[in-house]
């Protein structure tokens, strides 16, 4: 039973702030946003600004998702973990690395599953996440792989999706299929 209702999926008011966020869907309101949409203050700066982390940052699409993902299985967000393989895999990754993603401590060690930056991306991910303070030595070696802007996007991405799996967790929301 979802801990917070969820507001109808044919919702259409307040006008703008649905719609933006159809649009940045591809015209559905996830589970997700239509438990947010109870808040349409916050539904709409969720929405811009987590658009923003989506689709405009210097990261690639990999990584990106593999940021994602690791929030999910280290936060046990089933709803995150279960939206963003799909896109990993939309972005050329593989269904043995989305295996392979379900221990994030193996797969931040994994050369022959995932590249140097993937790897780091994982490592960076569990020393935010689950230990917070990032260990100088890792923070070293992601600053030699990453450029400055891809460094702190990816820094800030995985800040945003820690936020948003601890809603997704919090309210118990469930994948839509």
């Amino acid at each position: 039973m979802q801990r917070i209702p969820l507001v109808p999926g044919d919702l259409a008011e307040p006008k703008h702030v649905v719609e933006a966020i159809r649009k940045r869907r591809g015209g559905e309101l996830s589970n997700l946003d239509r438990l947010l949409l109870n808040s349409p203050v916050l539904a709409e700066a969720w929405n811009a600004f987590l658009g923003t982390v989506r689709q405009r940052l210097s990261l690639s699409p990999k990584v990106r998702e593999i940021v994602m993902c690791a929030v999910a299985v280290i936060n046990k967000a089933e709803y995150e973990f279960h939206h963003h393989a799909r896109e990993f895999e939309k972005a050329g990754g593989s269904s043995a690395q989305v295996e392979a993603m379900q221990d994030v401590e193996a797969a931040a060690r994994n050369a022959a599953v995932f590249n140097a930056q993937e790897r780091m991306a994982f490592q960076l991910t569990l020393e935010m996440t689950r230990d917070i303070i990032v260990k100088e030595d890792a923070f070293e070696q992601a600053n030699s792989l990453f450029s400055r802007e891809e460094l702190v996007d990816l820094i800030a991405t995985i800040a945003a999706y820690n936020m948003v799996s601890r809603v997704v967790v919090a309210c118990d929301i469930r994948p839509e299929d």
